[in-house]
């Protein structure tokens, strides 16, 4: 069922990638709720849904006429398919649905109103592993991601996530920092302006394993809004500035591995390390708590992987 899924996934994404049109960006670059490690293994294959919900969203400026570019979504769906090239690279795409709230809307009622959940995104990401993480001590990589937008027409632009990937090990807890630069690219069709800001993101996770299958994290994600005077900012974001956003919070991760009703240890034990390959499945749920006035009070993240 997972293959089929994977199949159907990545036919979508080709055949989209052909004839959809690029979406509106504004405001922060927020992206999933979801830290990149550096594990990666030759013909690994892992299929992932990555959820989130908020709530508690800040009200929206306006002066009467404009309205603020902060960045609001109120609820992420993503399906990912995650393949190992070699130990030392990996790539996966994915596709995502959004509910944003209303770009232009009419009246002032309008103004905190959110749209429907819709297609907003392909994605595709590759990660690129230096140094190898150990048990006992730190490894290295670096992340590329590229998100292409999927509706909005001309003004739409697309974005450039790339930055280290930091990977720590000691006992039972492991540290890891992802710290992207994120460029916007293209838009600027019709009235719109062509923004190409600079931002920066953070992903952050310090998690503590209690056992092979239970582990509790405290997560933290965060974007500082253009930094320096990068890109060419609209008449909106000149009236109201940026907008950074930080949130933080626990999360619980439970891992179960179905073969292993059917399988004894000692069958397990005596597997080569190349046949050594387990389905297993872990579940992620936790909430991200807003730590300033731009983000949203709380966003209730959900992830599903299987991986084999």
């Amino acid at each position: 069922m997972v293959l089929g899924m994977t199949l159907k996934a990545i036919g979508t994404l080709a055949l989209m990638t052909s004839i959809l049109p690029l979406s509106a960006i504004a405001g922060p670059a927020i992206n999933q709720f979801e830290v990149k490690d550096l594990q990666s293994s030759p013909g690994e294959f892992e299929f992932q849904s990555q959820n989130a919900y908020a709530t508690g969203q800040p009200r929206r400026k306006t002066d009467g006429t404009n309205y603020d570019d902060n960045t609001f979504i109120r609820q992420r769906e993503a399906l990912e398919v995650q393949v190992g090239i070699t130990d030392y690279f990996r790539v996966r795409v994915g596709i995502e649905f959004e509910q944003e709230i209303l770009d232009d809307p009419v009246s002032y009622s309008q103004a905190n109103r959110f749209a429907d959940l819709e297609l907003d995104e392909l994605a595709l990401e590759g990660v690129v592993v230096f140094i190898k993480p150990k048990k006992e001590g730190i490894g290295l990589g670096l992340l590329i991601e590229y998100g292409l937008p999927v509706s909005g027409g001309s003004e739409s632009q697309s974005e450039l996530y790339i930055g280290p990937i930091i990977e720590a090990h000691t006992g039972a807890w492991t540290l890891i920092a992802n710290l992207a630069f994120v460029q916007f690219i293209g838009g600027g069709g019709g009235d719109a302006v062509k923004d190409e800001k600079l931002d920066f993101s953070y992903f952050l996770q310090g998690k503590y394993d209690f056992s092979e299958s239970f582990g509790l994290a405290l997560e933290a994600y965060g974007t500082i809004d253009r930094l320096g005077n990068s890109g060419r900012r609209s008449e909106e974001s000149e009236i109201f500035g940026d907008f950074n956003q930080h949130r933080a919070g626990p999360v619980a991760y439970y891992t179960f591995f179905p073969q292993r009703s059917h399988t004894t240890t000692s069958q397990l034990t005596t597997q080569s390390d190349d046949d050594a390959k387990e389905l297993s499945v872990s579940v992620g749920v936790g909430a991200l708590f807003g730590l300033n006035e731009n983000t949203p009070d709380a966003t209730y993240k959900f992830s599903l992987e299987v991986e084999y």
